[in-house]
């Protein structure tokens, strides 16, 4: 099999050069060990961070090197969270000595992005942190392999920097069948040529692709030119634009006559959510806490589908729901109360009804209470499975 075509551009854009800053976009290509990188990061703007072009500099080349060395060990443990932190944590060892060179309060300041695919013969490693988009371009073709992540709205996103970035970076272990093309691309592209209501890619990124087939050097000077003059030149405040393109040659090529470039919206429910979600298994979860810890103790075991007992005492129980008879008489006296007129003249207002707990809407649990109870769940399994062996 040929060995795979690695192109890549940066390129700044007309915010930047308007602005007289520099380009906070990087890319870099690296084979070595039998193994293709191409790795794409967009630095953050804003005054806060300072040094973003310093940080995505430094994120494509530790990724790039880390995986041409360790290709291997990161395709192959099962423990993905564990390959996560890794990639994390190596990125933010590398960024330590940046922090010392350019005396920087800390990683915030090197904030960025990050996107890479690798590839070892048959087998593909992707990762993605942020917004930007990874492509496949295959002979039927293209279509997205991560999308854009961002955050409470559109200009906001995740960066590799955060202290908690394993939770964010999306893990893909993947083959090359039927892939024709690989191409990353920072969010100065994306908008270009992604559209998220329908989460269509359009035809021209699989046109980019093809330029690889005309060798690295070619491929990069008409992929610059091409950038310049339809993405950086579409405005003039348009943001840095960088592209990765990892091409396998003696593929098929998808049928450009018949691709695409319209497609239907779809209709998300927003109110399915994770936190509905949560909410829906607490008492579940609650039950088998119920269960486990009957089992533990040698106490009767709760039946099957019962609703979970409450810990509190009766008294504050009854604090907490009052009787519908409660109601009634205090909805009489409210009543009473409302026919005496108030003093001075004034008009009484109306005083309000507590509504019986049925209709009381349920108290929203915290995640971390949530995350705590299913740990604890978690650990009970486990001491039970070790006792039971």
């Amino acid at each position: 099999m040929a060995e795979p075509v690695l192109v890549n551009v940066s390129l700044i854009g007309n915010k930047h050069i308007n602005r007289g800053t520099p380009c906070e976009d990087a890319s870099c290509t690296l084979s070595r060990n039998g193994v293709s990188v191409v790795c794409v990061s967009d630095g953050a703007g804003g005054s806060k961070y300072t040094h973003a072009r310093f940080g995505s500099k430094c994120a494509v080349d530790c990724i790039a090197n880390l995986l041409c060395d360790h290709f291997d060990a990161f395709y192959f443990e099962n423990r993905e969270s564990l390959s996560r932190s890794l990639l994390v944590t190596a990125v933010h060892s590398s960024m330590a000595d940046l922090l010392v060179e350019h005396q920087l309060d800390g990683l915030e300041r090197l904030s960025c992005t990050l996107l890479f695919v690798a590839v070892k013969g048959d087998l593909v490693l992707a990762g993605h942190i942020g917004d930007g988009l990874i492509c496949r371009v295959s002979s039927h073709g293209v279509s997205p392999l991560t999308l854009p992540s961002n955050g409470e709205n559109a200009s906001s996103t995740y960066f590799i920097t955060f202290p908690n970035a394993q939770e964010y970076l999306r893990f893909i272990r993947s083959t090359t069948d039927e892939t024709h093309a690989f191409v990353l691309m920072s969010d100065g592209v994306e908008e270009m040529v992604y559209d998220s209501s329908t989460q269509l890619v359009r035809p021209v990124v699989a046109r980019l692709a093809e330029l690889a087939s005309k060798g690295k050097e070619q491929a990069e000077e008409e992929l610059a030119s091409t950038i310049k003059e339809f993405v950086i030149g579409a405005g003039q405040n348009t943001d840095d634009a960088s592209v990765g393109i990892l091409y396998l040659p003696e593929t098929a090529a998808p049928d450009f006559s018949s691709m695409k470039d319209a497609k239907a919206k779809f209709q998300r429910n927003h109110e399915d959510t994770i936190r509905a979600v949560q909410m829906e298994w607490i008492p579940k979860v609650k039950h088998a806490q119920e269960i486990l810890s009957a089992l533990s103790s040698g106490k009767p075991l709760p039946p099957a589908g019962a609703a979970p007992s409450e810990d509190e005492p009766e008294e504050k129980k009854e604090t907490a729901a009052p009787s519908t008879e409660n109601v009634e008489t205090s909805e009489k006296k409210n009543e009473e109360k409302k026919q005496i007129p108030a003093d001075n003249g004034e008009k009484a207002g109306a005083p309000e009804v507590q509504k019986p707990s049925s209709d009381i809407a349920p108290k929203m649990v915290p995640l971390w209470a949530f995350l705590l109870m299913t740990g604890a769940f978690l650990v009970t399994v486990i001491l039970l499975i070790l006792k039971l062996i």
